[in-house]
């Protein structure tokens, strides 16, 4: 590509989708948190609590999620997927992004999957057609950062983040 600046590139796409299929297993284990706390609960009381139910899990999950990218994104500028494949996430002009950059940002990322899952709600579609759905959706949106002339995630265009390539410091040998 030319005529942009290396510094400005984003990391391949295909670095950028490893550590997204990195990032949705840890985000797999950390989702069954409060599933594993609810069912504790119901194995030690007997006893259903409001908050056990299917969306108050999806709610307190999300929160979850939105405490675990702000945290990481605003201290380190990293998860560890990212850090794995090399990838940090700045402001466009190279700074660490604040918590509240960061919260925008993961309010942002839903477009990952947002639009097919109102699809699917809206046409009442059974969990897997919606998984499907869901499936298509970020294939659709990973490519369209290629439409992006640094070849950013849209998400990171609306919320002035964008990702860079994050190589590790050389080791000094003594």
């Amino acid at each position: 590509m030319t005529g942009v600046a290396p510094e400005a590139q984003a990391p391949s796409l295909r670095r950028r989708m490893a550590s997204f299929v990195y990032e949705g297993l840890l985000l797999f284990g950390i989702g069954l948190i409060p599933g594993a706390v609810g069912a504790l609960f119901v194995a030690l009381t007997g006893q259903q609590h409001p908050l056990q139910s299917g969306t108050a899990l999806r709610v307190i999950t999300f929160v979850i999620y939105g405490v675990y990218f702000t945290w990481f994104w605003s201290k380190r500028g990293q998860t560890l997927p990212m850090q794995t494949w090399h990838i940090r996430v700045v402001t466009t002009d190279g700074q660490r992004l604040s918590q509240s950059q960061a919260l925008l940002r993961f309010i942002a990322s839903c477009l990952w999957v947002a639009p097919a899952t109102l699809l699917a709600m809206l046409n009442d579609w059974s969990k897997w057609q919606a998984l499907g759905a869901v499936g298509v959706g970020v294939v659709v949106y990973a490519l369209l950062a290629l439409l992006h002339p640094q070849r950013q995630f849209w998400h990171d265009a609306i919320c002035g983040t964008r990702l860079v390539t994050a190589l590790p410091e050389p080791r000094r040998t003594a």
